[in-house]
């Protein structure tokens, strides 16, 4: 006779290629309903099918031992209940008993018997949990009771009782422990595919809701172009790429009379719903403050006195605010912290083309009472002026280097005698090939604005066009 543990390895093996197959099986659409607890008919009889066979597997894979088998052919039931009821547990249980009863032996009454409850027990447990597995403790404990009653009816109905004796002491160690370590591996395998399964439907949901955020957030920006369709002095286009469903960066425009448009781009520091929220309470503020006779400087300021007070969550935002006088071409500007603009001259050398100076102010949001400078530029007809986040410079290809201001002002400056349409595309043409395969770290946008000379007489502008607020 063999000894216990080569006994117990041989039935822990068994174990093994069971727990394979269901590990496989758990993971198939074909049991999606069964974990998600709405089987249908035709899931169960699967269930009990799969787990019948499991359970005869159980036997022909165990120790024949004076006419009897010891065995996991309890472990398939069991787990057939578990998952799906006593229904799929009694079925799976009169399977693996049927063909234990074909084999006879003097513990065939008692072995059959205890298959069909093994699978009985483990539909009460499922009905006692409401549909839910037990804990690994548990799975343990349930499957020590039924392979104890297992031991007991194979003693009380075994004929002759000497030699179910023999069989009965033989199996006791081994069949406890493997069948224990059985059940406990597989509700250990099915709770983490729940948990995973939990974890991609709430994953789907965020998703779904921040798909929902983007299409918001995407709504408050302008996005029709031509974007003063009835001022052919004017040309303006802009595009705005988030790194995330939902990110930090914006822009704006729109009249403040019949000769001035402000125009604005930011960036929030930070990513996610957080940045979304700072950006859209951003170009609120910006709208509300801009007016004809205001400077920038005075506009920056404001918004910055509001962002500062309170900011609690430390964020901020750099941005760069102008207001282009249709008139004459020229732009007054206020920089707060931001990356500074590229001027495309569209008479001359290309040499004409280049970055306004440096020197920003202090970024939004940081300190209250922070008074900005006002710069001022001159456009001539066919000038354009590039604004941009610095997710156009700090892009990274996949040896980590970026893009940079000097491949910026190459990809825009061959354009510069065509509209802002052209000088964006070129742009982000340049930089998808600079970047290749690597993954977009932050939201890139860029607005291009182009001067094509003083508005015509007796042309109204209007004034509500442009912005999505």
């Amino acid at each position: 006779m063999e000894s216990d543990v080569t006994i117990l390895i041989s039935l822990l093996q068994s174990v093994s290629v069971i727990m394979v197959l269901a590990y496989v099986l758990t993971r198939t659409r074909l049991f999606a309903a069964v974990l998600d607890g709405r089987p249908k008919w035709r899931d169960l009889l699967m269930v009990i099918v799969v787990f019948g066979l499991f359970s005869i597997y159980g036997t022909l894979s165990g120790i024949p031992l004076l006419g009897s088998v010891i065995n996991i052919r309890d472990l398939g039931p069991a787990l057939a209940g578990l998952l799906a009821g006593p229904l799929a547990g009694l079925g799976a249980g009169i399977i693996g008993g049927a063909h234990r009863f074909t084999l006879g032996g003097p513990t065939c009454y008692g072995c059959t018997l205890s298959t069909v409850v093994a699978g009985f027990v483990g539909g009460l447990v499922h009905l006692r949990l409401h549909g839910k597995l037990p804990t690994t403790g548990q799975a343990v404990v349930l499957a020590l009771a039924i392979e104890g009653f297992h031991m007991l009816a194979g003693l009380v109905l075994g004929q002759p009782y000497d030699t179910a004796m023999i069989v009965v002491r033989a199996a006791t160690i081994p069949m406890l422990v493997s069948n224990a370590a059985g059940m406990a591996v597989f509700v250990y395998i099915v709770r983490n595919e729940l948990e995973a399964r939990d974890t991609r439907r709430i994953k789907e949901a965020i998703e779904g809701e921040l798909r929902v955020a983007r299409d918001i957030q995407m709504g408050i920006v302008p996005r029709i172009f031509p974007a003063f369709p009835e001022r052919p002095e004017l040309e303006l286009f802009a595009v705005l790429d988030s790194a995330k469903e939902v990110g930090g960066d914006f822009y704006d425009y729109y009249a403040l009379d019949e000769n001035h448009i402000f125009l604005v781009i930011g960036d929030v520091s930070g990513k996610g719903v957080p940045a979304s929220l700072v950006m859209a309470v951003t170009m609120t503020l910006f709208k509300a403050y801009a007016r004809p006779e205001r400077d920038p400087a005075e506009v920056a300021a404001k918004v910055n006195d509001k962002l500062a007070a309170g900011n609690d969550s430390g964020l901020f935002v750099t941005a760069f605010c102008a207001v282009l006088d249709v008139r004459t071409g020229e732009v007054r500007y206020a920089n707060a912290g931001h990356n500074p603009p590229l001027v495309l001259r569209d008479r001359g050398l290309a040499d004409r083309v280049g970055f306004l100076p440096r020197g920003g102010g202090l970024v939004l949001g940081a300190m209250p009472g922070y008074r900005y400078r006002t710069g001022a530029l001159s456009l001539d007809p066919g000038d354009s002026l590039v604004l941009y986040t610095d997710g156009v410079t700090e892009a990274m290809d996949v040896s980590d280097a970026l893009f940079g201001e000097e491949r910026l002002l190459r990809a825009c400056r061959f354009e510069r005698h065509r509209g802002p349409k052209y000088v964006v595309e070129a742009l982000l043409a340049a930089l998808r090939a600079f970047v290749g395969t690597a993954p977009q770290s932050d939201d890139i946008t860029v607005l291009t604005v182009r001067y094509m000379g003083a508005p015509k007489p007796h042309v109204t502008l209007d004034v509500d066009g442009g912005s999505g607020i």
